[in-house]
């Protein structure tokens, strides 16, 4: 009650962080706040780490991240392509209360409002892990806006390195250190590894955030020397690229984990492992899943999802409980003593689930929009309109993690209950602010405009 009459009180933002600084300064003097590390990858196929079922590729590091932690088997992001979803994960909310369902280069809509960029209202986890003393820093894609005021270090970040838009090292992408322009360097990756590893060498005795969302393992891949030359001669070439970049990821994290444990910080640090979406298809595999990215199927949002802490989070343990990126924010804030949820937030405080202090899955459904797509998920019930030709779908994800079976025509109660939940949870959402012609269904190959409609593209998009 004190501290809601505290930020009544203080109001706006400013109330928002002293609510936070005041229940962090009740944390034990004893108990030092942790570090936060959000490894993010772009594109990664749900099945491509050895964790994951991978047979051909080698990801000893994520493999050990999980070792020492919390592996979610039903991890999710609340976007199914890129921009989408970091700005779910900076913003700690569902990124369709602020319109945000196309990547920030979508086409204009009829009322489209403002510039492509994650909306100014929004606190990002740096401005409120910032407020409780955190050095700030994101090493990487930002691909939440450009324009001035909007950009990384003018949203909460300390120190910036990375590229604004959605370009990729095998392009001439603008590298940014700050707001200042830099030379384009020989390996973004390997660039990225060297700011990284300044970056905790320079913090190391402070409590930082740091945010490495990556270029890899986006297209079109790179597939360079020595990461290549690690892929057994027998895996095919269309995969070799794509193989190679995750190689080199994994490299990259190792190189981070181990500067975290040469400087006595491993068991001072809270990590996230997390895909933004799910693999585009083609050489990236989704399997078990249905559906890619671009899609409310499990292939688009369903990705991998792992936690460390090492001496605060059992190593090795597996849960089956759904999880969602938004989770970050405040589970990050309850680690850093926060003890109270800022209003806001559609995220959950998952360390008493990583801990085992309650086992209970923190939501009680989860949802997504994807323009004419939609999804929830309700336990293991889903019901998803994946297609703009199609009715919506239920799956019983526990028997039909594929999505092929739909029991629509024989639970009309539980359609109803859960199309009548996410209406409501949708009258809460702005409409998109701009478009992506993508979303209806068809994923990266969008009917052109003006296709005539035949029996063949009514079937496109699904099983039956």
């Amino acid at each position: 009650m004190v501290r809601r009459e505290f930020l009544n009180a203080a109001g706006g933002l400013a109330g928002l962080f002293a609510l936070q600084s005041l229940a962090a300064a009740e944390r034990s003097s004893s108990e030092e706040k942790p570090n936060i590390v959000i490894l993010y990858a772009d594109d990664l196929g749900y099945a491509d780490t050895a964790v994951y079922s991978c047979k051909d590729i080698p990801t000893p590091n994520i493999d050990a991240l999980a070792k020492n932690g919390v592996r979610f088997t039903n991890g999710y992001v609340s976007g199914c392509v890129c921009s989408p979803s970091r700005a779910g994960l900076v913003s700690g909310r569902y990124q369709q209360r602020f319109g945000f369902d196309a990547n920030a280069e979508g086409k204009s809509a009829p009322d489209d409002t403002g510039p492509r960029a994650l909306d100014i209202k929004q606190v990002t986890i740096a401005q409120r892990m910032k407020a409780l003393g955190y050095a700030t820093g994101i090493i990487g894609k930002w691909h939440l806006g450009s324009d001035t005021g909007y950009r990384p270090t003018e949203r909460g970040f300390d120190e910036f390195f990375g590229f604004y838009p959605f370009g990729i090292a095998a392009k001439d992408v603008q590298l940014y250190r700050g707001l200042e322009p830099q030379p384009a360097p020989a390996n973004y990756m390997e660039a990225f590894s060297v700011e990284a590893l300044s970056f905790i060498e320079k913090h190391k005795k402070d409590p930082f955030l740091l945010y490495l969302p990556f270029s890899a393992v986006h297209a079109p891949y790179l597939g360079q020397p020595p990461w290549i030359n690690k892929l057994d001669a027998d895996v095919p070439a269309s995969r070799r690229k794509y193989g190679a970049d995750i190689i080199q990821m994994d490299d990259v994290i190792g190189r981070v984990m181990k500067k975290l444990q040469d400087s006595g910080l491993e068991e001072k640090t809270l990590v996230f492992f997390i895909s933004d979406n799910g693999g585009p298809g083609g050489v990236a595999s989704n399997a078990p899943l249905f559906g890619t990215k671009w899609t409310l199927w499990e292939g688009g949002i369903h990705v991998p999802f792992i936690a460390q802490w090492k001496g605060r989070i059992p190593a090795g343990k597996t849960i089956d409980a759904p999880v969602i990126q938004l989770d970050v924010i405040p589970t990050a804030l309850a680690a850093a003593g926060v003890s109270v949820k800022p209003d806001g937030l559609d995220g959950e405080n998952i360390l008493p689930l990583l801990t085992g202090k309650n086992p209970q899955a923190p939501h009680d459904a989860l949802y997504w929009r994807f323009g004419i797509q939609y999804a929830v998920r309700q336990g293991n019930m889903k019901l998803v309109k994946p297609h703009i030709d199609m009715k919506p779908r239920l799956h019983d994800l526990s028997k039909d993690i594929g999505e092929q079976k739909d029991i629509a025509d024989a639970n009309p109660e539980k359609v109803q209950q859960l199309q009548a939940m996410w209406d409501a949870w949708n009258a809460k959402n702005e409409p998109p602010r701009w478009i992506d012609n993508r979303w209806n269904g068809e994923g990266a190959h969008a009917k052109k405009a003006g296709k005539k409609k035949t029996k063949k593209n009514e079937d496109d998009g699904g099983p039956r």
